[in-house]
């Protein structure tokens, strides 16, 4: 437990920085699932699904919670599937 005021101030940022991050990983794999799902079962909305996906993807890497290596692999995995 934080003793110190700036300990506790820290303690209370981390705990909504970590609720933000996770509901933004939550929403990121949430458009990749479906985007792949969309390219794999050759459904008609699996570009508009992909597309979201990407989109979503860059909000996470200028937001910082992803890194951009990261997301570049996620969206060339995407990519690769679409592509046959």
């Amino acid at each position: 437990m934080a003793n110190i005021k700036s300990a506790e101030k820290q303690n209370r940022k981390m705990i909504k920085n970590r609720a933000r991050n996770r509901s933004a990983m939550s929403a990121l794999r949430t458009a990749i699932k479906k985007a792949r799902v969309a390219v794999d079962g050759q459904a008609d909305d699996a570009v508009a699904a992909v597309k979201a996906a990407v989109s979503i993807v860059d909000k996470a890497v200028s937001k910082g919670i992803l890194k951009r290596q990261t997301a570049s692999r996620y969206v060339s995995r995407l990519s690769l599937r679409k592509a046959p």
